[in-house]
C-alpha cells in the first residue's frame, strides 16, 4: 500500500485514546491523565480526520466548532487544532490530504466562511492559504520599576479560585467578546478548558488563581494569574504569571494592572497574550521596563471568500474589486467586488477591471483588521492595478482595535 492509498476516515470516538497519545508525542509533552479528560471533553470526533496505517492512527487534524469575532461581527468559525503527522510518515503528502479533505468538510457543511489556528510553525500553514492574521505582545514586567496612576474611583477586588469566580468571569467574558476581534466564543467545556489547571503542567508555579474586580457599576473584570517562587542572593525574587486579564473599562483594567504588580515578593510579572495595542503600553510610567516581545498569534484561512468578505464589517467605505489567486480552493479564485462600510458588507463575482490583485493568503492576513494591505503591499504581496485604489482599500480593512486572541487553542 502506497501513502496516497492509507485510509483517510472521520474519526469515532474511540479513536481519541490513539489521537491523544500521537499528539502527546507530536508536541513533545509528557502523557497526563487530567490532561488527556479535559482535551476530551472538547475533542469533536464528527469533526476530526485521521489517517491509519494498519492499527495506528498516523495523522490528525480537527476542527472545533466555536464562533469567532471579527471586524463589526460575530460568526462561525472553524478552530482548527491538532494537525500532526506521525514522524514515521513525514513527508509523504499526508498533512496535504488532510488540510484539503478538512477545507472540503468546511464548505460542503456551509456554515463557516473561516478557518482559523494558531501555527505551530509559521512556514506550514501559508501554503494551505492561512494567513497571519493576529499578533501579540509577550510581557516580562520589571514590577518594580514600573508605576501606574493612583486610583481615582471606588472599587473592589474579589480574589478566588477559578471554580468559585466562574460565573462572574463567563459574564465579564460574554458582555466583552463581541467588541473583541480574535475572542472565540466558550462553552462550559471551553471554560474547562482554558481553566485547566493539572499540577504536571505548572512547571513548579501555584495553582491558578482568580480575582475578580467590581467598581460603580457593578462586576466589570476579571484576571487569571499564578506565581512561582523565588528568592537570589538579595531577597524575594518571585514571578507572577499572568494568563488573562479582561476589563470593561479603564478603571477596571487599571485596578486590574495594579494588583498584578504588586503581589507581594514578585519582582516580575508575565504576561503573554497582550495586544499590540495594549491599554498597559501607554498606562505605565516606564513602557520600556514592560519587556515586550513581538510574537505570532491567530492564523486566517478564507474558506469561502465572498461569504466571508462579506460577513465582517468595514471601518470606513470601500468599493474594490480584488483579483484573487487560489491554488488550493479554486473557488475562490477570479474577480471579486466587495461594497461595504460599518453597517453591510457584500462581496460578489464580477467581471470589472481589479483594483487590486492578491492570493487568498493575503485576504486571511488582513482579515482580522491586525496586518494592513498597504504593508502586503511594501512587501511585494499586494499589487496594486490601479492607482489610488489602494489605501482607501487598506483603511477600510482596519479597525478600531487590533485583533488579540487570549487563548492557545
Amino acid at each position: 500500500m502506497t501513502d496516497a492509498d492509507l485510509p483517510l476516515r472521520q474519526a469515532t470516538p474511540d479513536d481519541f485514546a490513539k489521537v491523544s497519545a500521537l499528539l502527546f508525542g507530536l508536541f513533545h509533552r509528557a502523557f497526563d491523565p487530567a490532561t488527556h479528560d479535559v482535551e476530551r471533553r472538547v475533542w469533536e470526533p464528527e469533526r476530526a480526520l485521521v489517517v491509519t496505517d494498519g492499527d495506528d492512527i498516523v495523522g490528525h487534524a480537527v476542527a472545533m466548532t466555536r464562533d469567532l469575532t471579527v471586524p463589526g461581527a460575530v460568526l462561525a468559525a472553524a478552530h482548527v487544532t491538532g494537525v500532526g503527522v506521525a514522524p514515521t510518515h513525514r513527508r509523504r503528502g499526508l498533512l496535504t490530504r488532510l488540510m484539503r479533505r478538512q477545507f472540503q468538510d468546511v464548505r460542503d457543511a456551509g456554515r463557516e466562511p473561516i478557518a482559523v489556528l494558531w501555527a505551530s510553525e509559521g512556514r506550514i500553514y501559508p501554503r494551505f492559504g492561512y494567513g497571519f492574521a493576529s499578533a501579540r505582545l509577550e510581557l516580562t514586567i520589571d514590577a518594580r520599576e514600573v508605576g501606574l496612576p493612583a486610583a481615582t474611583a471606588a472599587h473592589q477586588l474579589r480574589a478566588g479560585t477559578p471554580a468559585d469566580l466562574l460565573a462572574e468571569m463567563t459574564k465579564v467574558y460574554d458582555t466583552l467578546r463581541p467588541d473583541r476581534p480574535g475572542w472565540s466564543s466558550r462553552d462550559e467545556d471551553w471554560w474547562a478548558q482554558v481553566l485547566a489547571d493539572p499540577p504536571a503542567q505548572r512547571r513548579d508555579a501555584t495553582e491558578l488563581r482568580a480575582v475578580v474586580h467590581e467598581g460603580e457599576g457593578g462586576l466589570d473584570g476579571y484576571a487569571l494569574w499564578r506565581s512561582k517562587s523565588g528568592w537570589s542572593a538579595t531577597g524575594p525574587d518571585a514571578e507572577v504569571h499572568v494568563t488573562e486579564v479582561a476589563a470593561a473599562d479603564p478603571v477596571a483594567y487599571a485596578a486590574l494592572w495594579r494588583f498584578l504588580l504588586g503581589i507581594d515578593l514578585a519582582r516580575r510579572v508575565r504576561y503573554s497574550f497582550a495586544a499590540l495595542d495594549e491599554p498597559l503600553l501607554h498606562l505605565v510610567n516606564e513602557p520600556q521596563r514592560l519587556g515586550t516581545h513581538y510574537s505570532d498569534g491567530l492564523w486566517v484561512r478564507l474558506v469561502d471568500l465572498p461569504g466571508a468578505l462579506s460577513a465582517r464589517r468595514y471601518a470606513s467605505p470601500v468599493d474594490v474589486v480584488f483579483e484573487v489567486s487560489d491554488p488550493i480552493l479554486p473557488e475562490n479564485s477570479g474577480r471579486w467586488r466587495l461594497v461595504g462600510g460599518t453597517d453591510r458588507a457584500a462581496c460578489e463575482r464580477t467581471s470589472a477591471e481589479p483594483d487590486l490583485a492578491c492570493g487568498a493568503v493575503d485576504l486571511g492576513a488582513a482579515y482580522l483588521g491586525g496586518t494592513s494591505l498597504a504593508a502586503l503591499a511594501t512587501a511585494g504581496r499586494v499589487r496594486e492595478l490601479r492607482p489610488g485604489s489602494l489605501l482607501p482599500a487598506s483603511t477600510a480593512f482596519g479597525w478600531h482595535r487590533l485583533p488579540v486572541a487570549p487563548e492557545v487553542f
